[in-house]
């Protein structure tokens, strides 16, 4: 049978391309990391690596293992974390993934309320593309994910949250910010700048421009949401931003005007995401409390 090491170590490899800096990783000499790989090829039966001068390039049953190895070693933390807490309440590091559009704006209250609420829980926080996440999550790399719907993944349990309200901004000083009541037809052809494509909020932004006949810039587009704010506050356009970052200290209005749009209803759906495998499910049900009722005050439940 495959030991933890051998799985450890091929997925450090799978990583990093190179026996070499796969063992620098992991803290062991490059002839023992070797050693211990060809061990489980010869358990296994199997070539998991096309070794080459380049590096080392999985073979398609590598990618295979590789997959399942990254399932079991997550699990094997899972339990760690679950037995390390049995005694004492939630304790242990959860690697938490979340968007950059969310989690600046919304985590730090609830880092400090679930700190309160379980001393020894500790969250390593880490920012990405939401797509990009949840494969991080269904593969072992990531504990939990906060972000908006849609979460794909068979192995995953989605819990929706909340549903925060999108809002249509522009500069403070700008003609349509004096309008009152902003009728659709104002907005026709007005450009709109959003994020770029790798964003669930650039798909959203894409669907309001159609719907209110905005022109979606593809000249300009933000690398964040501060960007955003900063261009449309000197005028470049609109844009649409979260509750959330409007409401923040890190985020915020400064120079922005919220528009009052007849008919608008925009909103993102927020969940919480974890592999179904996962015996931390009592820890992850406490974090899905406590970001309901922090972001409670700026959004409806995800059921209203």
């Amino acid at each position: 049978m495959p030991t933890l090491r051998q799985l450890q170590y091929l997925v450090a490899i799978a990583d990093t391309g190179s026996f070499v800096q796969a063992a620098r990783s992991v803290r062991v000499s490059q002839p023992s990391l070797s050693q211990q790989i060809k061990a489980l090829e010869a358990r296994l039966n199997v070539s998991l690596f096309d070794r080459a001068a380049g590096g080392a390039i999985l073979t398609p049953i590598g990618r295979s293992i590789v997959a399942r190895a990254r399932q079991v070693l997550g699990e094997v933390r899972d339990i760690e974390t679950l037995a390390a807490g049995a005694a004492g309440g939630i304790t242990g590091t959860l690697r938490l993934g979340t968007t950059p559009t969310l989690g600046p704006y919304l985590l730090s209250p609830i880092i400090a309320d679930l700190h309160r609420a379980a001393p020894g829980l500790r969250l390593y926080v880490r920012e990405g593309i939401p797509d990009r996440q949840a494969l991080e999550l269904s593969r072992g790399d990531l504990d939990v994910l906060l972000g908006p719907l849609p979460i794909m993944g068979e192995d995953l349990v989605v819990e929706p949250l909340f549903r925060e309200p999108l809002h249509l901004v522009s500069a403070v000083d700008a003609d349509i910010a004096a309008a009152g009541t902003v009728d659709r037809a104002l907005l026709s052809g007005q450009t709109l700048l959003s994020l770029d494509t790798r964003h669930h909020l650039h798909r959203q932004v894409a669907g309001i421009a159609e719907e209110f006949g905005l022109a979606l810039s593809r000249d300009y587009e933000g690398t964040s949401l501060d960007s955003l704010h900063q261009m449309v506050a000197s005028g470049l356009g609109l844009s649409v931003l979260p509750g959330l970052y409007l409401s923040s200290d890190v985020g915020g209005s400064a120079g922005l005007a919220v528009l009052d749009v007849a008919g608008w209803n925009a909103h993102r759906s927020i969940a919480l995401a974890w592999r179904r495998s996962s015996v931390m499910d009592q820890a992850f049900r406490l974090i899905a409390d406590h970001v309901q009722r922090a972001a409670g005050m700026w959004s409806t439940p995800q059921s209203a």
